[in-house]
Order: structure tokens, then C-alpha cells, then sequence
């Protein structure tokens, strides 16, 4: 790429390399800003390099006002506001395209050099995955790279050559960056995401017909688990996400705060604890989807720096605020356990509550099963096995595209399509049981994982995200109940995601070798576990855990900061005395210009210091005529190098050594002079 460009002028060919690595900047935004915006940077860019080849006249303000008045026309049509993320952003995109049509000096260049090292920060507002992080330091690069060209005014200086000055550049600065990323205080939430930038957990505090199955198309990692000890079966992970009771006909919602919360009795927890810990990536949710059952005792719950979290009485965690931010939890549960066992009758009477005038056919199909001879006297049990046999037997379809359903969508999946998602079975199930004054409630989360750990990692994704059911029995409590199981069990005895739906890229890379591409994606997800986990969920603790290890008994806020103090203060003297050292050296070709005068001297060729290479040239002529004129060809290549278009950042050595040897051999030709 750099070859190519050695035929044009020095500011057009530095002009496309700056355009080339602001394009290179903004394309990851591509993913989250309006078309438009990409679309009309795109173009300005475009435009701009032209101008750059063909050495044409940049455009006037009043062209420059009018596409700034329309990106702000299109950013209020778009966004609706000028303020906030995703506006400040789309701005800050146009305004740094417009800019270049502004490059006259080198005021206007740093101006785009600083714009492009905010907008590489605004990518983190995204994402802060190891993917993101490499192509921003990429991005530094060319941007530094582009600044060392702008303080190099002389001559042609090659890329190459200010790309290695700028890596010299980024890794001397690299030991104070990671000083800095080591010591500096963790303060959460500051350290995390601002909340609006958070991503997707796959979970939402609502379940309407149709949400989880659009989900299920997710492939991304909703959080990674790992187990101190025995790995249980895949049937057995559920991780608990909201418990949604409150039922409108359309839609569930979680039971309103406070009603209910009492604990009651502590769970029956059976068997050993099993300890684990899991990385969750962000979530538009204020809960922790936590392994069934995490219980609220001292030895077991989950706690999170910087959050509060709270337990429900139905067994969910909840948060003080949305998880904007990835974190790290460690956690015990119980997956046999009974909870709510003594639940009070005012609260499991509202858990058989259904709306007036919604599905009616569905509830006199539950009034007929409850007539038959056989189930007239039936306790709760026998009920959820009559109505789990009724969908194994009843012709229905498990499938990711059920396609849409109307106002009474429980009655058009229970007795007419039967075609569904986990939600349909779940929503159906709960329905039917109060129908059967049973109490039950949906539950959603996740269920199962990938059938390899990565790294020791097991990865849940968010086509791992399932809906199952709960119901109450007096003396036993709430019992989970998957109607999933009962049409698809291979679903959940195997606890692997559903496969996403293919698109415009699996479609092309169908004939790619399954197991070649699950290797790949395994060996990208270690890297990106790694990232997460060294990077990514470096925390307070683990700072203080260094402070320990390098010697600090009980270290604190303050050890932190003296820690940081002492290594910005060595850091200081020794660039102080870098500093000291580097005003004794000379400029590399000021120093070859002093050895020059005194070989010329010693041909008796006097010299003033300022001269530059071509006068001196001429002198040798004239002091030395005709003999003199390869030494001073030599000198006219020299003030070619220095001062040409392709001039060097340092003089060449082999240069010197020619020069030296013709003075060598001029002063030895010459015949010392009479005294006399």
C-alpha cells in the first residue's frame, strides 16, 4: 500500500493516509449509528480524497455550513434529540469527516488527529471486547503515525518510517499505561459501561408470546460458569432469571415490588453445595440469573462490588440498577432444594388468578380434564401429569418459528396450531394449572451450556435462554415443571443452545467443515474469556491482592494510592533525567555537518557552520577547482538527501563513508606546499 503511493505529492498522498485511517476509525460504528451518518461520511471522505489526487480547490464554509445543517437536520430525525450516546456519537462522526474538508494547515490536522482519538473511546461505549481493542490499536497506530508525519516537515518522509516512530512512541508509553490500568482505582460504576451502553442478556422483567423465540436466534454469550468441583448434568442448569406471576392476558410481569417479598421459611436445600462462579456480560436488567437454588445465607449468596443485591422470595436476585456492566460473581447452590413450602393461602390464591375474557376456550378444556372420572379428586400432582401427558400425546411441534399469534394466543396454541417456543409450552402450562386452581408461575433464564468448557469456562448463550414453569403443592413447595421436556426432551437433556437461524455469512460458509468452524469459534472464545477475565474483570480486589503480594499486610484506598504516587514520581525523575541526558546530543545531521567542516578544513576549504551542503559544494570548487569536484558531487548528493523530496529522517552511513574516502584521497593527491 505504501509503494503505491510514492508517486504523488507528499500532501496528497499524507492527505489519503489520514482520510484512510479515519476511515478505518469510524467503520466499526457502522453497527450502531443511523445509515445516514456512515452513508454521508462515507461520501465525504470520498470526496475528499479526489480533491487530494487531482489537486483540487477544498469547498467554501458556506458548503461546509449547509452539510452540517443537514447532518443536524438528519441526527433530530433520526434520534429525536441532539444530546445523549447515540447523537453525541453520530455528531461527533460528521463533524470529523467535515473537518478533513478543512486541511489547509497543520492546526486544522491536529484538530482531526484529537477527534480521532475521542472517537476511538466512543467505541468502547459499544463493546470492550479483545475484537474492539484490536482494532482501536490499530487505529492509535495509524493516528500516531499521522501525527509523526505532521512533525516531520521536511522533505518525503516514507509511512514506514513514521509508523516505526510512532510504535517507538506507543511503547515507550506502554510500561505508564499499564502502571496505570494496574493501580489506578476501581470506583464502580465509573470503571463500567455509562448504563445506556449496555448490551444484551436475552432476558427482559416481561414474556409475551414471541419474545423468547425471536431471542433464541442470539448466538452471542450471555455468561460463562465454571464449577469448584463436580460438574452437574446439563438437565440440571437452570440459571434463575425473572419469576413472572402477574398475568394481563397479553403479557407476564414480575409480581410488583414488595408484594409477596416476605421470605417465610428458610428453602429445604438437599445434598452438597456446589460452588461456582460465573462472568455475566451486560444486561438491560437489574437481576443476576443465578444457578438454581442460590439461597440468601451468608455462605452462599452473590456478592457484587458496587451494587446492591437483594433476594427475592421466589428465589430470584435482583440489582439496585441495570447490570451496565460485565462482572464476576462467585455463588453457591443447591439444585434439589423445595422453596416456599409454608407459603401463606392469600399468597398461592393470587398465583391462580387469570384475566376476565382471555382464552376462554382453553379454560373449559381445563373445567372438562378436571370432570373426567379419573382426575375428579386429583390432587395437584396427578394434575401437572395429566396435562404434561396431554402434550406429549397431543400432536404438538416444538419449533424457533411458530409464527404469530392473535388476542387469545393461549386458545390458538393449546387447541388449534400447536406450534410453539419454550414460552407458548410455559405460558399454556401455568394457564391451564390455575384454570385447575393450581397454583403456578413462568420462570425464565437459562438452560443448559455448550458441551465443552473453554478455558475451564462453560459458556451460556443467549439462545441458551428458556422459559419453564413452577407449580405449588402444599408441604413441598414450588416445584419446577419444564413442559419443554415433554415435547422436545432432547432439549434439555442435552442443555445445548438451539442453532441460530443462518444468514447472509453462514449462508456463504454452509460448505465450511462444521467441526473446523466450532474449533474456531472455541479458540476465538478462549481468547475473548482470556480478554475478559485479565482485562476486562480486573477489579479492586485484585488490586489489593497485588498490594499483598508485594508485601502490604492489609492494604487500602491509601496503600493504593501511595503505591501509585511512588511509581508516577519514579516514573517522572526518570524521564527528568532522559530529559537531562537527551539536551547533550545533537541533532544526527548537525553532527555530520561539524565532522564535514573539519575534514574540509583539513583539505583547507574554510566553511561557516550555517552553510548547507550545496554552498559548501561550491566553495570546494573554488578553493580546489577541478580536484575538488568529487568531493563536491558528494556534497550535492548530500543536500539531496537532506533537503529532497525523498529526504532521510538521519543521514545514510554509507554517504559518509564515500565522502570520507574521496577527502582521503584528494588530500593525499595533493602536493604540500614549499616553505620558503
Amino acid at each position: 500500500m505504501f509503494a503505491s503511493l510514492r508517486h504523488l505529492p507528499r500532501d496528497a498522498r499524507d492527505t489519503l493516509f489520514v482520510l484512510a485511517v479515519i476511515a478505518w476509525t469510524i467503520l466499526p460504528h457502522a453497527a450502531h449509528l443511523a445509515p445516514w451518518c456512515i452513508a454521508l461520511a462515507g461520501i465525504i471522505l470520498v470526496v475528499r480524497a479526489r480533491l487530494a489526487v487531482v489537486g483540487g480547490a477544498l469547498p467554501s464554509r458556506w458548503t461546509l455550513a449547509a452539510v452540517l445543517a443537514l447532518a443536524v437536520g438528519l441526527t433530530l430525525a433520526s434520534e429525536s434529540t441532539l444530546l445523549g450516546k447515540e447523537a453525541g456519537v453520530t455528531m461527533l462522526v460528521v463533524l470529523m469527516a467535515l473537518k478533513t474538508l478543512e486541511l489547509r494547515a497543520r492546526r486544522d490536522a491536529m484538530v482531526v488527529f484529537l477527534l480521532g482519538f475521542f472517537i476511538v473511546l466512543t467505541h468502547f461505549l459499544y463493546s470492550q471486547s479483545a475484537l474492539t481493542a484490536l482494532a482501536m490499536l490499530v487505529a492509535v497506530w495509524g493516528l500516531l503515525t499521522a501525527l509523526a508525519l505532521a512533525h516531520m516537515p521536511v522533505g518525503q518522509p516514507s509511512l514506514a518510517a513514521a509508523a516505526r516512530v510512532a510504535a517507538r512512541a506507543a511503547l515507550l508509553g506502554a510500561p505508564v499505561m499499564v502502571a496505570l490500568f494496574v493501580l489506578f482505582p476501581r470506583i464502580a460504576p465509573l470503571w463500567g459501561l455509562p448504563q445506556d451502553a449496555g448490551g444484551r442478556t436475552g432476558l427482559s422483567g416481561t414474556l409475551s408470546l414471541g419474545g423468547v423465540a425471536q431471542l433464541a436466534n442470539d448466538d452471542s454469550i450471555a455468561l460463562r460458569v465454571r464449577f469448584d468441583g463436580r460438574t452437574p448434568e446439563p438437565e440440571s442448569l437452570y440459571f434463575r432469571g425473572p419469576v413472572l406471576t402477574e398475568f394481563d392476558g397479553r403479557e407476564w410481569r414480575e409480581r410488583r415490588a414488595g408484594f409477596g417479598d416476605a421470605p417465610g421459611r428458610a428453602p429445604v436445600l438437599h445434598g452438597a453445595a456446589l460452588r461456582y462462579e460465573m462472568t455475566i456480560e451486560p444486561s438491560r436488567l437489574a437481576m443476576l440469573p443465578t444457578l438454581e437454588l442460590t439461597p440468601d445465607r451468608p455462605d452462599a449468596a452473590p456478592r457484587l462490588d458496587g451494587f446492591g443485591v437483594r433476594a427475592r422470595a421466589d428465589g430470584s436476585w435482583t440489582l439496585d440498577r441495570p447490570l451496565a456492566e460485565r462482572v464476576r460473581v462467585q455463588a453457591s447452590a443447591w439444585t434439589r432444594h423445595g422453596l416456599g413450602a409454608d407459603m401463606p393461602t392469600s399468597l398461592w390464591v393470587h398465583d391462580t388468578e387469570l384475566p376476565q375474557g382471555f382464552n376462554p376456550r382453553t379454560l373449559a378444556w381445563a373445567i372438562e380434564l378436571r370432570d373426567r372420572p379419573a382426575l375428579r379428586h386429583a390432587g395437584p400432582a396427578a394434575l401437572v401429569d395429566a396435562v404434561l401427558a396431554h402434550i406429549r400425546e397431543g400432536g404438538y411441534e416444538y419449533t424457533l418459528a411458530p409464527g404469530n399469534y392473535g388476542r387469545d394466543a393461549i386458545d390458538e396454541f393449546w387447541l388449534d396450531r400447536k406450534q410453539g417456543f419454550c414460552e407458548h409450552f410455559a405460558a399454556s402450562f401455568v394457564v391451564v394449572m390455575r384454570a385447575l386452581d393450581v397454583p403456578a408461575r413462568i420462570v425464565t433464564g437459562y438452560q443448559g451450556a455448550d458441551k465443552a468448557p473453554a478455558d475451564g469456562w462453560y459458556v451460556v448463550r443467549n439462545s441458551n435462554a428458556h422459559a419453564w414453569a413452577e407449580v405449588w403443592i402444599a408441604g413441598r413447595g414450588w416445584l419446577r415443571v419444564d413442559p419443554t421436556a415433554a415435547v422436545a426432551p432432547d432439549r434439555i437433556r442435552r442443555g445445548e443452545s438451539l442453532p441460530p437461524r443462518p444468514g447472509l455469512v453462514a449462508g456463504a460458509l454452509s460448505n465450511v467443515d462444521p467441526a473446523l468452524a466450532a474449533q474456531l469459534r472455541g479458540l476465538w472464545e478462549r481468547m475473548d474469556n482470556r480478554w475478559n477475565q485479565w482485562v476486562l474483570n480486573y477489579s479492586r480486589r485484585q488490586q489489593f491482592d497485588l498490594l499483598e503480594k508485594l508485601g502490604v499486610a492489609t492494604p487500602d484506598w491509601r496503600d493504593l494510592g501511595i503505591a501509585l504516587g511512588a511509581l508516577i514520581s519514579a516514573a517522572a525523575l526518570a524521564g527528568a533525567g532522559w530529559a537531562l541526558w537527551d539536551r547533550q546530543r545533537q541533532d544526527p545531521w548537525q553532527r555530520l555537518q561539524q565532522r564535514i567542516a573539519a575534514r574540509l578544513a583539513q583539505l583547507g576549504v574554510p566553511v561557516a557552520p550555517h552553510e548547507p551542503p550545496r554552498t559548501r559544494a561550491a566553495r570546494v570548487r573554488a578553493t580546489l577547482g577541478a580536484a575538488g569536484d568529487p568531493v563536491a558531487r558528494a556534497l550535492e548528493r548530500l543536500d539531496h538527501l537532506r533537503y529532497g523530496p525523498r529526504a532521510l529522517a538521519r543521514p545514510d552511513r554509507r554517504w559518509w563513508r564515500q565522502f570520507d574516502a574521496e577527502a582521503t584521497r584528494l588530500q593525499a593527491e595533493r602536493v604540500p606546499p614549499i616553505a620558503g
